[in-house]
């Protein structure tokens, strides 16, 4: 079968990766030891599912500057990570130590089945992609490429921006209310699309020099070429802050221990 490339990509997907160029240094420079949200939620949720990585060989998609490969070698896996932004690819091996040799680092593009391929075959015990499915214009040439690329009892952990709350569809409020006879405050989430995908720009990091592309996919949407390829899910998490969560959470996320902002998965490859 003919290796598969994303859509467009002398088009939009190469406008993705100049914006990321573009926000790499002013992101890695704002947020490059970790935002509420990854050490809150994230990571404590993505470690729990990965399990224990000791000796493992593990893929890191999408690594953007390089900040969870890091703990994953920490943790004592040998990790290959890649990203398709120069720029963070830079970043990241300025940020990882000398003495760090279990970390290799590539430029490559995950919505390119060949570029991806080339990291090897039947090879990662665990693909990790961290909060950056909804940044890619595609992803079956990804799943496709990683059945192929994961061992037989390999597992693919992703975490993304919880798709029932779509950037430029979903606003936070905090209204006052009365309970129990005294004023209170409520805060939520008002959803006004939800089924249909959509491509939005905005901010992740508020300030940041260019907006970036959202890609919005409903569950469905989202695993279904998961499904196709012969994935499973075998666990689900959706953290939310609780009641004392860090107050450096944008848009009120912090105030709302009853809405998840992010959904963690766990897939595995079913074999026959």
């Amino acid at each position: 079968m003919k290796p598969r490339r994303g859509p467009n990509r002398d088009g939009l997907n190469e406008e993705v990766r100049r914006i990321w160029d573009a926000n790499a240094d002013w992101w890695d420079d704002r947020i490059g030891e970790g935002n509420a949200l990854q050490r809150e939620l994230v990571e404590p949720a993505t470690e729990r599912l990965i399990g224990d990585i000791a000796g493992a060989e593990i893929l890191d998609v999408a690594c953007g500057a390089g900040r969870f490969a890091r703990r994953m070698a920490e943790l004592g896996g040998s990790v290959v990570a890649f990203d398709f932004s120069e720029r963070f690819i830079a970043r990241a091996r300025e940020r990882t130590a000398a003495d760090v040799g279990n970390i290799d680092y590539h430029v490559i593009d995950a919505t390119d089945e060949e570029q991806l391929l080339s990291l090897g075959t039947n090879r990662f015990d665990v693909a990790v992609a961290t909060m950056a499915l909804m940044d890619m214009s595609t992803l079956d040439p990804l799943v496709g490429a990683l059945r192929t690329m994961l061992k037989p009892e390999g597992r693919f952990v992703f975490s993304v921006l919880h798709p029932c709350f779509p950037p430029g569809e979903a606003g936070r409020f905090m209204e006052e209310t009365t309970a129990d006879g005294r004023c209170a405050t409520r805060t939520g989430v008002k959803v006004t699309r939800y089924l249909s995908p959509a491509t939005t720009r905005g901010e992740g990091i508020v300030g940041q020099p260019e907006p970036q592309y959202y890609f919005h996919r409903p569950l469905s949407l989202l695993l279904r070429p998961a499904f196709e390829h012969g994935f499973v899910v075998d666990r689900i998490e959706e953290p939310a802050f609780q009641e004392r969560a860090p107050q450096d959470v944008a848009s009120q996320w912090h105030r709302m221990s009853e809405i998840p902002p992010v959904l963690l998965v766990r897939m595995r490859i079913v074999r026959a």
